[in-house]
């Protein structure tokens, strides 16, 4: 059997794709390269450079692969909150007319197996400080929106067609789990504070007056490299026909502040610095944090790095890939 991992060339697909091959499993990537990178697919892996919303594509990767594929991780979409504010329409046809030409395709050629690649944007902003999967989802973004209508989309053909699948929610995804592999957005967290360190400036912290132990805001931070491993078995659950659930949450059940974090990056990188304070952002809430307690009973879901580790791991990456580039 193989698994096809729609955007396994990005930062999160690209750890995906990793942990299959630790157990064993062959793995088919497709990615159109809008965000990720070539470099990120490892020697050997079958490699289709392309958009999903290419329904003939799609086709001929299913029809033409080597080992049968059995199952789909759909990583690929549209992932900036914020810019997707500015472009609706982009986002809706990455996130969702994308998943509904996949879906579509993948029914024709009989695999029947997905886990879907969701997100914490779901919720907006919930009004418990612990976010279970029962919490109210009232998105508050076009990216958050289109991460729920995708998982109304597997729940719909689910009914209609006896698809498998699961909804992996994600909070917030740091660190590496291979010095080769990073995260190279420009709108998340710790990219924009290396990037500001490098440059010579000093990273901000939006509000420092929030109802938490050193006034910063909290919340989930998780290691990429576990969140592949929970995706890896959920697909073996699934292959296994043992029940598994529509949706989990990949939290950490404890949360960290920005503070920490920023005193954390200080430590690892030896960059001694103190944050510029900015206003705090309107609708900051002072803490989300999700429980992983189904992801843990399922999908081998477990904390398995500190913060430090977290930070090493990215800071490492970082710095490998500035010397390649040199």
């Amino acid at each position: 059997m193989a698994w096809l991992v729609t955007g396994g060339a990005g930062y999160i697909g690209s750890h995906v794709v990793r942990a299959f091959l630790a157990e064993g499993i062959d793995v088919v990537v497709i990615d159109d390269l809008s965000s990720g990178h070539a470099a990120f697919v490892p020697d050997g892996v079958p490699f289709v450079q392309g958009s999903i919303l290419d329904a003939a594509l799609l086709r001929r990767t299913f029809a033409e692969s080597s080992v049968p594929i059995t199952g789909v991780v759909h990583v690929a979409g549209f992932k900036y909150a914020g810019v997707s504010v500015q472009r609706p329409m982009h986002t809706y046809e990455q996130n969702v007319s994308a998943t509904v030409t996949l879906l579509q395709a993948m029914h024709e050629a009989g695999v029947e197996n997905i886990v879907f690649s969701s997100s914490a944007a779901v919720y907006g902003t919930p009004s418990t400080d612990l976010v279970t999967e029962s919490t109210a989802k009232s998105p508050e973004s076009p990216y958050g929106e289109t991460k729920l209508i995708g998982e109304w989309l597997l729940r719909d053909q689910g009914i209609a067609t006896g698809l498998r699948h699961t909804s992996l929610r994600y909070f917030n995804v740091v660190g590496s789990g291979d010095p080769e592999l990073r995260d190279t957005s420009p709108h998340n967290l710790f990219p924009l504070i290396f990037d500001a360190l490098v440059d010579g400036r000093t990273p901000r912290i939006n509000g420092n007056d929030y109802n938490t132990p050193d006034g910063t805001c909290v919340r989930d931070y998780i290691h990429v490299a576990d969140l592949a491993i929970s995706h890896v078995a959920a697909a073996q659950r699934m292959e296994a026909g043992e029940p598994i659930e529509a949706v989990y949450n990949l939290g950490s059940g404890d949360g960290v502040s920005v503070g920490q974090i920023m005193s954390t990056v200080a430590t690892v990188t030896g960059i001694a610095f103190e944050p510029t304070l900015a206003p705090r952002r309107a609708g900051d809430p002072d803490r989300i944090v999700a429980s992983g307690d189904h992801a843990a009973r399922d999908l081998k879901w477990q904390m398995r790095h500190t913060l430090e580790e977290m930070v090493q791991s990215a800071w490492t990456a970082r710095n490998q890939a500035s010397t390649r580039s040199e």
